[in-house]
């Protein structure tokens, strides 16, 4: 499969660093990577059924693809790096750009999660922030969660996200409803 442009059209940032991690627009190299974490963690997804290779080229080069060229795309994608090694990706999705909003998706690879849960949910919010609020100017950003990962919340907190809604019994999972939490953090750059 043919790489992917280094940069998303409407956006003068292609990199965004903190230490040795750092975000850059989706790569097709970690495509099967990203396949493998999504299978592995299908339980707090959206994604109803395995994914295969062929399914996962297809979606790239049939709709990542051309999120690149898109004056406004609907979401935006980023591998997630440390040392140039790709260990998650995350992005954007669900773009309200009338309305100045975005969810904030994110999934690491599945072996970090244990031990490195915390650390890389606030390194790679720090990082997409900077993409959603300081470079699109987006007013709102949130994160929609099955509420299965009460660690997640703890993550979300400590980066001053706050509960925004509760959907009661929202989501079928394991033989019973949950709820969907979402918690949100709003720009006060200037």
């Amino acid at each position: 499969m043919k790489p992917f442009p280094g940069a998303y059209k409407f956006l003068n940032t292609s990199r965004v660093h903190k230490g040795a991690y750092s975000i850059v627009p989706i790569r097709v190299e970690d495509r099967h990577a990203i396949m493998n974490w999504r299978n592995e963690q299908l339980y707090h997804l959206r994604q109803v059924h395995p994914l295969t290779e062929e399914v996962q080229d297809d979606y790239f080069d049939r709709v990542v693809r051309k999120l690149f060229e898109e004056e406004r795309p609907s979401q935006i994608l980023f591998s997630y790096l440390k040392d140039e090694v790709c260990i998650g990706y995350g992005g954007l999705v669900h773009i309200n750009w009338t309305d100045k909003n975005a969810e904030i998706s994110f999934i690491m690879d599945t072996s970090l999660e244990k031990e490195e849960f915390e650390l890389h949910w606030l390194t790679y919010l720090s990082m997409i922030e900077k993409i959603g609020f300081g470079e699109m100017g987006l007013h709102k950003l949130f994160v929609y969660a099955f509420d299965l990962r009460p660690h997640l919340y703890k993550a979300l907190e400590k980066a001053a996200y706050f509960e925004d809604a509760r959907l009661k019994e929202h989501c079928f999972f394991n033989h019973e409803f949950r709820d969907v939490v979402i918690h949100s953090k709003l720009n006060t750059t200037p």
